[in-house]
């Protein structure tokens, strides 16, 4: 049971790791002309991860909706902040959530002894 779990819990947590490369990519390229803000589409990438249709990387898209300047370069630094701090609060609830999981089973061990 708890296996099932944990794999789920890791490949949640690969998710926000790639995500947050893809971020802080997007943000050293905000002055680059011609840059592309590149994105992975996280719920679908993580229903895949859950059915067992996962790839060792998430695939990269570009986010669609996002105004290009007049150099090409369509990053926007207010979203890819917004997506840094909800990357920030997702990976904390998980590692919170794994800490609290590993504490039951060393609860129920430590119990049966």
């Amino acid at each position: 049971m708890f296996q099932g779990l944990a794999l789920n819990s890791e490949h949640y947590m690969s998710l926000l790791s790639a995500r947050q490369k893809l971020v802080a990519s997007n943000i050293a390229n905000a002055d680059t002309p011609g840059y592309h803000t590149q994105d992975i589409n996280f719920r679908a990438e993580f229903e895949n991860a859950l059915s067992g249709e996962t790839s060792t990387e998430p695939m990269v898209m570009e986010p669609e909706g996002l105004v290009a300047k007049p150099d090409g370069n369509n990053v926007n630094i207010d979203r890819e902040a917004r997506l840094l701090a909800e990357n920030s609060m997702r990976f904390s609830i998980a590692s919170n959530f794994a800490r609290a999981e590993l504490n039951s089973v060393r609860t129920a061990i430590q119990e049966s002894k």
